[in-house]
């Protein structure tokens, strides 16, 4: 492979993942959108606090390994050492499978207590055990797209995840409405979620079946003489990278599982005892539901603020692998070009998005929820818009860090801004006159404070870091520009012109793409470096005029 090849494999392999998030996040829009105006928001609620739990048993299985295997594999392939890429494989597979039975079973049986004791929420019991199948199979096929991703073929993992989301969206909606029909409204959400475990079956099988096509073609090619390391040596090579990076990001998972209990327990207690409403011996009753009905009304403003940031997986995905390439070949400045490119572009995507949540929270929620009250949604979403900003960054710095074996100090950011989170929300939430706005204020404080301690680390600890500045700066500055004038465009549509909300914030939204787009090229934001990594780099150069 030449050198030129070599460097727009990340991101081809970007490129690629990035088309497939893009498809399953519309789907994805597609799917929680109705379900959110199917479903009321106190089921919407269930429906969330039990995807909490969900995430942290997940987060405990599969973020750890999936990164490690594919920085295995990484540097197994740019040593030519194929041998050695299948005993990772193996035993990362041998592992996932032990893991996910485990955190299966754990869902499985023990549903009741983690609704009760870990998210205050009983009535989500049935939506934890609907949900145990999908964190074994994901498991499992976290391992399988670890392997791909770690040759550069982000293929798989991307149709496996547009398989997914396809099958979550068609069995999903229909059994929500079917088992609210059959069971009543509160078991909408039970339903909603079996087409999330049927979308992981079907996509599971898919990626083991072209597993199995690759091998098949591979054993027609030289066999590799390489000998690979010992089972025990591979296993502990993996445990060391994954249990740090596993313990960053359950941090992650555990603070926000806290977080539901508090707010949810908080909620209760205001609605208890400030305003009377009555609740049982078993935390059942009036005040469970008011508070129910609150958090739901936050989790539908939370499944727009989850998509700036997710358009961060396809290059989080490809950072470990290309930059680790780099790395072992000692090509420090290959690296670090990566890196900050990566920065860039990422940020490129994720500001105005957060940007334009902030100016446009209400209108945004009227227009795709139009049975949510505004007057409690907008607020929560505008501050979340903000939050998403920087955990997009967060995302981006701790997958620099991961390439650079750097895995043990995130966790202490990690830890140090959910205590953050906590404490912030404890505070807001637990006040009579502040209640669920106080939640967005705590997840704010919680990234922003993880992303000052993540870029000193960085700027400390690793030799020819990105340059932040020159990666952030015109990003943001566009996006500051952008979110002023859809603030403007919306304002004045609704005001003197008096059109109606919805038309008005389509409006809004066409002319912020515009004035982005036309600051971007103005700014000179992408740098002919950042297309020259790309596929067909050099072509959108010439077309952009990018010199």
């Amino acid at each position: 492979m030449s050198e030129s090849q070599k460097k727009s494999t990340f991101f081809g392999g970007a490129a690629i993942l990035a088309a497939s998030s893009i498809l399953v996040k519309l789907i994805g829009a597609v799917y929680r959108i109705p379900l959110g105006n199917i479903l009321p928001d106190d089921v919407m609620g269930d429906y969330n606090a039990a995807y909490n739990i969900y995430n942290t048993f997940l987060t405990i299985s599969t973020a750890g390994l999936p990164v490690a295997l594919s920085k295995m594999v990484s540097e197994a392939n740019t040593l030519g050492r194929k041998n050695q890429i299948q005993r990772a494989f193996h035993v990362a597979l041998a592992t996932f499978c032990a893991v996910g039975l485990f955190c299966f079973f754990s869902m499985l049986f023990f549903a009741q207590p983690l609704a009760e004791h870990a998210i205050s929420n009983p009535k989500a019991a049935y939506c934890i055990i609907a949900l145990a199948p999908s964190v074994l199979c994901v498991c499992i096929m976290s391992a399988f797209r670890g392997y791909f991703q770690g040759h550069f073929n982000m293929i798989p993992t991307g149709i496996s995840q547009i398989i997914e989301a396809g099958s979550k969206l068609l069995v999903g909606l229909a059994l929500a409405v079917f088992f609210m029909k059959m069971f009543g409204e509160s078991f909408g959400s039970v339903g909603a979620i079996v087409g999330v475990s049927f979308g992981s079956v079907v996509a599971l099988v898919f990626i083991i079946v072209l597993y199995f096509r690759n091998r098949s073609q591979q054993r027609q090619r030289p066999q590799s003489s390489d000998v690979p390391d010992p089972v025990g040596k591979v296993l502990s090579s993996l445990l060391v990278l994954a249990i740090p990076i596993t313990l960053s990001s359950a941090a992650t998972s555990i603070v926000t599982l806290i977080d539901t209990k508090l707010v949810m327990s908080q909620l209760t207690n205001i609605f208890h005892t400030v305003d009377g409403l009555a609740l049982n011996a078993d935390g059942e009753g009036p005040a469970l539901d008011a508070a129910r009905t609150l958090y739901g009304i936050y989790s539908k403003t939370m499944s727009i603020y989850n998509l700036p940031f997710s358009m961060m997986v396809p290059l989080t995905a490809s950072i470990i692998p290309a930059i680790t390439a780099a790395l072992t070949r000692r090509d420090r400045r290959e690296a670090r070009r990566v890196s900050e490119s990566a920065l860039r572009i990422g940020l490129l995507v994720a500001f105005p998005m957060g940007m334009g949540l902030f100016a446009l929270g209400g209108p945004i929620m009227g227009l795709l929820f139009p049975k949510i009250d505004t007057a409690i949604a907008g607020p929560l979403l505008s501050i979340l818009g903000l939050a998403s900003m920087f955990v997009a960054l967060q995302l981006l710095c701790n997958s620099i860090l991961q390439a650079n074996s750097m895995v043990n100090l995130p966790i202490l950011a990690v830890v140090i801004g959910g205590v953050v989170k906590i404490i912030v929300n404890y505070t807001l939430v637990g006040n009579p006159n502040i209640r669920i706005n106080g939640a967005p204020v705590g997840t704010l404080c919680c990234f922003a404070v993880i992303c000052a301690l993540d870029i000193f680390i960085i700027r400390r600890a690793i030799p020819s870091a990105p340059r932040f500045l020159r990666a952030v700066a015109k990003p943001l500055l566009a996006s500051a520009v952008m979110g002023g004038a859809v603030w403007a465009v919306y304002g004045l549509l609704t005001g003197p012109l008096g059109l109606g909300g919805r038309i008005s914030t389509l409006l809004a939204i066409f002319v912020g793409v515009a004035v982005y787009f036309t600051l971007v090229l103005a700014l000179r934001v992408l740098t002919k470096e950042d297309l020259a990594l790309m596929p067909k780099g050099d072509k959108i150069a010439k077309i952009l005029k990018i010199q």
